[in-house]
């Protein structure tokens, strides 16, 4: 029986019998959910049963974790997410219960449940048409990495490949030679015949160094991979990493919280893009991009905003010759040829439109504090400006939600959920179907 608690149960009971049936007829993907996040508590409680406690893990913080489960995560900020996994893993380190929970979730998602959660009446059906399940591969005593994966996609495979697929997530806090081993897996499971579509890049978002990780997301891509990153997850990421992450293309972004106006002006087509049919956006006797009237106004005040803050941070000039007149306006012609050179370099790389699909975790987002609210949420502009968005759980153990339930969030009135129209709700539901790596 599935678990639901807190904004999305809300959202859910306010909706009308025609509502949840309107909901539940809806073909949609479920593209973000982490395996070992979306555990059903009655399958971690089974588990916890037959655990052996031991240096990592004592019975009492096991009992302790699940109490916390039962009664609803309380958290302050993201960052007091992660360590719940450490009582997790341990539950999980053998082939066969690695093979249970796998089965365990995605049956969750792809089959109808027996009853509905508590306090609801509808008839369940299944959460969704299809489910990109994704995990990171754990080498443990008792199972290879390898096998890890295979273990995972014997159950994956069990349902057609128009329902499930695998994503193979490299954790940040790996070393350089960990991703490698595991984005090499990937490609030769991929080459197999094995079921597996994607790489992600997760985890903490205040450790690891990603850049380490590019060479190796672009082999995966190479192989015909798709690649999904969260990025901006935190207040505490950098725009030097979110734009080194956007710089990789990826075809999906996980959660996009913090990236701010100048991330999207200068990496998506959600503002009018340079004219790429001529090969410099700069025409003599023409409105030149540091003119409102221009197609590339936000994107050069972007590119020149950060250039200005570049040159400066990295100027030798004393203390005293900042204080000048002519520091500044050297400084701000510096800004500006380099803005238009990125303007020009844009021009020739967006020749495509690139607008990669936004996974969003509405009730991970408000219940990490990542967000203040619904209104506040950056889903707001993704649906202002036409920007493709799938709707997705994150992590249902923690988090007491269902794909249903954050379905719910969309289309119930303010203030429990955003009061779009069922047109809307069924563009965005079409949105996640063809946002499928598969």
């Amino acid at each position: 029986m599935a678990t639901i608690s807190g904004l999305s149960a809300a959202a859910l009971h306010s909706l009308s019998p025609s509502d949840i049936d309107f909901l539940q007829s809806l073909p949609k993907a479920e593209l973000h959910a982490h395996l070992n996040g979306s555990i059903p508590l009655q399958t971690l409680v089974d588990l916890a049963e037959h655990l052996t406690p031991s240096v990592d893990l004592t019975t009492g913080e096991m009992t302790e974790t699940i109490t916390r489960l039962r009664s609803g995560l309380t958290l302050n900020e993201i960052s007091e997410f992660f360590p719940l996994f450490r009582t997790i893993y341990p539950l999980i380190s053998t082939p066969s219960a690695l093979g249970r929970i796998t089965r365990d979730v995605l049956h969750s998602f792809l089959k109808a449940q027996t009853v509905p959660p508590i306090g609801f009446t509808y008839t369940p059906v299944p959460e969704c048409t299809y489910i990109e399940l994704r995990t990171t591969p754990r080498a443990t005593a008792h199972m290879s990495k390898y096998t890890y994966l295979t273990t995972v996609l014997d159950e994956v495979e069990k349902f057609s490949a128009g329902q499930a697929a695998l994503i193979v997530s490299i954790d940040r806090r790996m070393s350089e030679a960990d991703a490698k081993e595991c984005v090499d897996l990937a490609i030769a499971l991929r080459t197999a015949g094995r079921r597996v579509v994607g790489l992600d890049l997760c985890g903490d978002p205040a450790k690891g160094d990603v850049t380490i990780f590019q060479k190796h997301f672009k082999r995966g891509k190479d192989a015909g991979l798709g690649v999904t990153l969260h990025i901006a997850e935190a207040k505490t990421s950098t725009t030097a990493e979110s734009l080194a992450l956007l710089d990789w293309r990826p075809d999906r972004l996980g959660h996009a919280t913090f990236l701010s106006d100048e991330h999207k002006a200068l990496f998506f087509a959600d503002v009018l893009q340079p004219d790429s049919s001529s090969s410099s956006t700069i025409k003599p006797n023409s409105v030149q991009p540091w003119d409102p009237e221009h197609p590339s106004h936000v994107i050069y005040l972007a590119a020149y905003r950060r250039h200005l803050e570049r040159i400066q941070e990295e100027s030798t000039e004393p203390e005293e010759a900042r204080r000048m007149l002519s520091y500044h306006l050297d400084a701000d012609k510096g800004a500006r040829r380099a803005a238009l050179k990125d303007i020009e370099a844009l021009s020739k790389r967006n020749g495509a439109v690139y607008k990669p699909c936004i996974e969003i975790c509405l009730s991970s987002n408000l219940l990490t504090k990542s967000v203040k609210s619904l209104e506040s949420h950056h889903i707001q502009y993704y649906l202002a400006n036409d920007h493709p968005i799938t709707i997705c759980t994150d992590d249902t153990l923690p988090f007491r939600t269902t794909l249903l339930g954050e379905y719910a969030l969309l289309l119930a009135k303010p203030p429990l959920g955003l009061g779009l129209s069922r047109e809307q709700v069924q563009k965005i539901a079409a949105m996640s179907m063809r946002a499928r790596f598969n």
